[in-house]
């Protein structure tokens, strides 16, 4: 795959909520132009008639016209055309996130892979407090699932912040199950000037922190074609990405704006995540001897000082009758089938036994890498 064009964010309306048809205005920006899609669409609920509690009082549910559709496939169509013009807009390493529940998420996969999109995981959103089931007569809808896709199939590069994810998952590595994470309420939770939630969907940030930190940089730019009152907005202020919303209501955009604009942006420090070792550039151990930090003929040993092996000039190590690289000859000594040699071997410094590994380190700071 080609180097992916980054057009420069001058020609992006980013930081704004345009106002109109999620299609059109996506078609209207440049080809290959954002990041990230993130996207709650209409679930298409299907509702008929108004929901109650056993006491009869009303449910604030989803009836809006913006969520019915008149059969399965005028949702389907809809699905397929929004999906095309977003798929438009992403950067050749770009993604995407859609989230949605029993009512249309399996119609929307299925839309994704006809799309080109290329699954990555699925993700259910575990709720905290769900809404009880109050009629009784299903399970309590618990959950929604969210469908994580690069753009195509050969995408050879994509954002994934995964020692990030990590190091906030108390180093354990994160699961495609998210349990710790409410609907929205309480003072998130947007109202309207009749003290009634402003609409009826909306996510809660802690959700769009988790997606934003996985799976973009700072700076990057998050398009949300069905923006509603600015969660992704808010969170990409907060975490110093760009955003660009589109909504087809102009009271929601307003909304959305005068609550992205009542975030303070993190510190530029802040925003430091921690880096992953696979997005470092490659440094062989033949470079490590090139540039002398370390000689021909010097030995390495294990850190239990069980096993050593001594530096050749083209970069592989000897022990005995047997060479090969720094991996190869860690799981010869140790009778395995493979080992990371940057962590297994080390060298003597001052303070004692250090990896190789720091030697590298060393290197990439040195040159700026």
């Amino acid at each position: 795959m080609g180097q992916s064009s980054r057009p420069s964010t001058e020609r992006l309306p980013v930081d704004r909520v345009l106002v109109g048809d999620s299609v059109d205005v996506m078609n209207s920006l440049p080809e290959g132009s954002v990041d990230l899609v993130f996207a709650d669409p209409p679930y298409n609920l299907q509702l008929g008639g108004d929901l109650l509690r056993p006491d009869h009082s009303r449910v604030d549910a989803v009836n809006d016209d913006w969520d019915k559709f008149d059969s399965f496939g005028a949702y389907d169509r809809f699905t397929r055309d929004w999906l095309a013009a977003a798929r438009r807009c992403l950067k050749d390493d770009g993604a995407i996130w859609v989230i949605g529940s029993y009512h249309n998420i399996f119609r929307v996969g299925a839309a994704l892979q006809d799309q080109g999109f290329w699954i990555l995981n699925d993700v259910v959103w575990a709720k905290s407090n769900p809404m009880p089931n109050f009629r009784g007569s299903r399970l309590t809808n618990a959950h929604e699932t969210l469908i994580w896709a690069a753009k195509s199939r050969d995408q050879k590069r994509y954002t994934f912040n995964y020692d990030a994810l990590k190091a906030g998952n108390d180093d354990v590595q994160m699961r495609s199950d998210w349990w710790t994470l409410p609907i929205c309420s309480g003072g998130e939770r947007l109202k309207d000037g009749s003290g009634r939630k402003a609409h009826p969907t909306q996510k809660p940030e802690a959700l769009l922190h988790r997606i934003l930190i996985a799976t973009t940089n700072p700076g990057d730019v998050v398009l949300d074609p069905f923006f509603g009152t600015g969660t992704t907005g808010a969170v990409a202020r907060l975490l110093g990405r760009r955003f660009i919303g589109i909504d087809r209501d102009g009271d929601y955009a307003a909304l959305a704006l005068h609550r992205i604009n009542l975030i303070q942006p993190a510190d530029g420090d802040a925003l430091k995540v921690v880096g992953s070792r696979r997005a470092e550039p490659r440094i062989p151990f033949g470079v490590i001897v090139e540039h002398g930090l370390l000689r021909p003929g010097d030995s390495l040993y294990c850190a239990q000082n069980r096993h050593s092996a001594r530096v050749r000039a083209d970069g592989s190590l000897a022990q005995g009758d047997m060479s090969g690289s720094i991996h190869r000859m860690g799981a010869y000594v140790q009778n395995l089938p493979a080992c990371n040699g940057w962590t297994f071997w080390h060298y003597k410094s001052e303070q004692g036994l250090a990896p190789i590994d720091l030697l590298r380190r060393r290197f990439r700071t040195e040159m700026g890498l």
